[in-house]
C-alpha cells in the first residue's frame, strides 16, 4: 500500500488562516497550498536529526491537497493540519502525527516541523490521509493536557474523516518524542478518552512512558514536582491493559533514557503478552523515520505497512 521511496522531501508549507469554530464538522472545500523553498530547521528530537541533503522540489507534493488549522478545541494550539490526495468519499486509512519535542513552552511561536511536513507530503502521495495535531503545553496545561487534547483531536478526526477521503475506522495515531507520551496516555488512561476516540492501532516513537524520579524542567512543569505521583501518570500499567495493535521504535543512538523506556515497555508489554511491533532505528529518529524518509530504518516502515493490512484485514488480536 506504501511505496517506499528513497527521495527525501524537506518541505515547509506556508499556513492557511484558522477556522473559528472548534469541534465543528467540516463542510468547507479543501485549501490548497503551495511549497515554501525556504525551509526551516528541523526541531530537536530525542537525538538530534542528522542534517540530511534535501531536495526542494516544487513539485514534491503535486497533487496533495494541505488544508491548515482546522481547530479541534478552544485553545489557540488545538488545530489540526491535513494532507490528502484521496477524493471525498473515499476510505483511506488514516495516519495522525502526534509530534512534539517538549511539555512545556518557552513562549515563542514554534515553526511547522519540516519532518512532520514531509512525511504527511509522502503518506499523501501513497494512498494515506494524514493530520498533524499540535496540543497546549505546560506550565499553562500540565498533566493530563495532552492526553486530554489527543483524545479530543482524534474525536474530531474520527468526525470528520470522511470529508478528505479517509475512514474513521483506521486512524493509526503516530507519537513522536513528548507526543509518544501524549498518545501513549490517552491510550493507557480511558478516562480521558472521548466516546468517538477509537483508534484501530498506534505507533510510539522515542518517547517516555513513565516520568524519571529527576525530570528535566520542561518535565517537571508538566508532571509536577511530587515524584510520589508519577507512578499514577504512568502509561505502562494502562497499555497492557489495551487490546489495539501497537508498534514501539526509538533509535540506537537516542539519549540513553529513550533506549530504557523504549525497552522497558516492550518487555512490559511482552510481560502481560501483550508484545508489540518493535523497530529499531539505527540513526536519529524523526517523524519522517515513519517512511524511513531519512534512512534511519526501514524496519519501522516495514512495521507500519504491516499494521495497516493487518487492520484492512480486520485481523486485529
Amino acid at each position: 500500500m506504501i511505496k517506499c521511496l528513497a527521495l527525501i522531501f524537506l518541505i515547509a508549507m506556508t499556513a492557511t488562516s484558522g477556522l473559528t469554530n472548534a469541534r465543528q464538522r467540516l463542510d468547507d472545500a479543501l485549501i490548497a497550498v503551495g511549497l515554501d523553498s525556504a525551509a526551516p530547521a528541523p526541531s530537536a528530537s530525542p537525538a538530534p536529526a542528522p542534517d540530511n541533503a534535501a531536495t526542494n522540489d516544487a513539485t514534491a507534493c503535486d497533487g496533495v491537497t494541505f488544508t491548515r488549522n482546522l481547530k479541534y478545541g478552544d485553545h489557540q494550539l488545538n488545530v489540526l493540519d491535513v494532507a490528502s490526495a484521496q477524493a471525498p468519499g473515499a476510505k483511506r486509512p488514516v495516519v495522525v502525527f502526534v509530534a512534539g519535542d517538549t511539555f512545556a513552552s518557552d513562549g515563542k511561536t514554534s515553526a511547522k516541523s519540516p519532518l512532520v511536513e514531509q512525511a504527511m507530503c509522502f503518506a499523501g502521495r501513497n494512498g494515506l490521509v494524514a493530520f498533524s495535531m499540535s496540543y497546549r503545553l505546560a506550565p499553562a496545561a500540565p498533566w493530563p493536557a495532552g492526553a486530554k487534547d489527543v483524545a479530543a483531536a482524534i474525536s474530531w478526526v474520527h468526525e470528520n474523516a470522511d470529508l478528505f477521503g479517509g475512514n474513521k475506522e483506521e486512524i493509526i495515531p503516530i507519537g513522536y518524542a513528548a507526543g509518544a507520551f501524549h498518545l501513549a496516555s490517552f491510550l493507557a488512561h480511558s478516562e480521558f478518552q472521548e466516546s468517538d476516540s477509537y483508534v484501530a492501532g498506534a505507533v510510539l516513537v522515542s518517547g517516555i512512558y513513565r516520568p524519571d524520579s529527576d525530570p528535566g524542567e520542561a518535565e517537571k512543569s508538566y508532571f509536577g514536582s511530587d515524584a510520589s505521583k508519577y507512578d499514577g501518570q504512568s502509561s505502562l500499567p494502562g497499555l497492557t491493559r489495551i487490546h489495539v495493535p501497537l508498534v514501539v521504535a526509538w533509535s540506537q543512538v537516542d539519549a540513553q533514557r529513550f533506549v530504557a523506556q523504549g525497552e522497558k515497555l516492550k518487555d512490559t508489554l511482552c510481560g502481560a503478552g501483550h508484545c508489540p511491533r518493535t523497530a529499531l532505528l539505527s540513526k536519529a529518529s524523526s517523524p519522517a523515520s515513519v517512511f524511513d524518509l531519512d534512512g534511519a530504518s526501514a524496519d519501522l516502515h516495514d512495521r507500519l505497512r504491516q499494521l495497516i493490512g493487518q487492520i484492512d484485514a480486520r485481523g486485529l488480536p
